[in-house]
């Protein structure tokens, strides 16, 4: 094993290194929640504005919960790789932005002494919808989520975003030190607008003063994200090894593509992330979010679901099947007729760079890892577009065969017997809904369509489209192989 990544002096000439002197650089950005995405594709972002416009917009990290990537980080003085891989090969590429890691749980006051800088001017976070606390059927703060729980009732020491969030932006107010930009790049719809009413619905109940300062002085801009970005492996660490000469436990993979499409409201300055190729900002990013929603994600939850219950471990194994490719281009078309026009975009060849993204043999996927928290996913990526297709005449075709193979997953058993965990946040709940109903495509379906708050009546009440999902539903029941599909 060679040495660790610990700084850039001597390292493979096949590893690109960062265009810019991190030693001159200085903290304007703390991210909560450095997993796998964030260094795929905030960090190298920011890594790419440095490159080209310079500016104290490096980036310290802070982990809520487990301190395992913040501790590798911290090993290798924030450095690590991001490998680029498709067809051709793979390519490595060293960040340096990153100048400092934390552990919430471990220095509570580390954390939120930083929050309270002049210096930290963005406040950014990928922490997954869960961490949020939010509550899917209302859009609202969820009052049971423990995390709201434990701040509301001790808002001095937070342990979730929220939490730290507003006692940060307290502290910020009461020295009288200009706000922060919260920037969530969850892949959460309208997502600065659902950080902005959990925020305010929080301080409403904690300080009235407080919520007024905030609505009136504190931007909370939206974002698109999209870069593939699976699990490391121990094949990204060997080939990590290899291409830069050193060992590197913090390094991930991804796609050659990535899009990152931000509103351009921001308290006090944002590094210049509109030089980096594949960055966009924008007045307002609901149309390209609603793009991506629809055509992206939903296209890559059918797949997940149809490949994970046909027995294909890898979404580039499901795009081998040509009858499966040419449905999620079909599904691509079908959700593309629910958009209206995005500037800059188009759609078709949008639809036809997906179908090329999803084939790149160099991304390992899983689909059981995509069909994960579908509860969650399945109204914004399937739900909505499909009642705007049948309010429009159009049958809904594929959305009812992506969401009868939902339906088939969370039977949570393959076709030989052997079960699988539904990784699911109601995973008790749809358990609880199916155990004791005939295993046929009528009666799991209408079960599963009395999940409160998660099929709205436009869908369950359309008797034509309830129909073709149930007799979906039965096919894959029957043969897990996808006969007609």
């Amino acid at each position: 094993m060679s040495d660790r990544l610990q700084n850039l002096t001597g390292l493979a000439p096949t590893a690109k290194l960062p265009a810019y002197d991190r030693n001159a650089l200085k903290a304007g950005i703390l991210h909560i929640g450095p997993g796998a995405f964030f260094r795929a594709h905030f960090a190298p972002f920011t890594d790419g504005a440095l490159a080209a416009a310079g500016g104290d917009w490096g980036i310290e990290v802070a982990s809520l919960r487990t301190p395992d990537v913040a501790d590798n980080l911290s090993a290798q003085n924030g450095l690590y790789t991001v490998l680029i891989r498709d067809t051709s090969g793979t390519t490595a590429e060293v960040i340096g932005s990153i100048l400092k890691a934390h552990v919430a749980p471990r220095d509570p006051a580390g954390l939120l002494a930083r929050l309270e800088d002049p210096d930290i001017r963005i406040v950014s976070m990928t922490v997954t919808e869960k961490a949020y606390g939010f509550d899917p059927a209302t859009g609202g703060l969820d009052l049971k989520h423990p995390d709201i729980v434990a701040d509301l009732a001790n808002r001095h020491a937070p342990r979730g975003v929220i939490g730290y969030l507003v006692e940060g932006l307290a502290r910020r107010r009461q020295k009288g030190v200009a706000p922060f930009t919260p920037l969530s790049c969850d892949n959460l719809p309208s997502n600065g607008a659902v950080l902005k009413r959990l925020v305010l619905e929080f301080t409403s109940r904690i300080d009235p003063d407080l919520h007024g300062w905030i609505e009136a002085n504190v931007p909370f801009p939206s974002t698109m994200v999209d870069r593939i970005t699976p699990a490391s492996t121990e094949a990204t660490y060997a080939d990590a090894e290899r291409l830069t000469g050193r060992t590197d436990m913090a390094a991930i993979e991804t796609e050659p593509f990535t899009q990152w499409v931000i509103e351009d409201h921001f308290a006090n300055g944002r590094p210049a992330w509109e030089k980096v190729r594949g960055a966009l900002m924008v007045e307002e990013v609901s149309a390209y979010e609603k793009m991506k929603l629809r055509m992206l994600n939903g296209a890559h939850s059918l797949l997940a679901y149809l490949g994970y219950i046909g027995g294909y471990e890898f979404i580039r194994d499901v795009m081998d099947d040509t009858g499966l490719a040419a449905l999620a281009y079909r599904h691509m078309h079908a959700a593309a007729r629910t958009l209206d026009a995005v500037p800059g975009i188009d759609l078709d060849a949008y639809a036809h760079e997906l179908i090329a993204r999803f084939a790149n043999k160099a991304i390992a996927h899983r689909t059981y890892q995509i069909a994960m928290d579908g509860t969650q996913k399945l109204p914004q990526r399937l739900l909505e577009p499909a009642c705007e297709a049948l309010a429009h005449g159009d049958r809904a075709e594929t959305y009812a065969i992506a969401v009868a193979a939902w339906m088939r997953y969370a039977i949570g058993e393959h076709g030989n017997g052997e079960r699988y965990e539904l990784r699911d946040p109601r995973a008790g709940e749809i358990a609880t809904l199916i155990a004791d109903v005939p295993r046929t495509g009528l009666a799991i379906s209408a079960a599963l369509f009395t999940l409160p708050g998660l099929f709205p009546a436009a869908l369950t009440g359309h008797r034509a489209w309830t129909q073709d999902v149930s007799d979906k539903l039965e096919i894959l029941i029957q043969d897990d192989r996808l006969p007609l599909f």
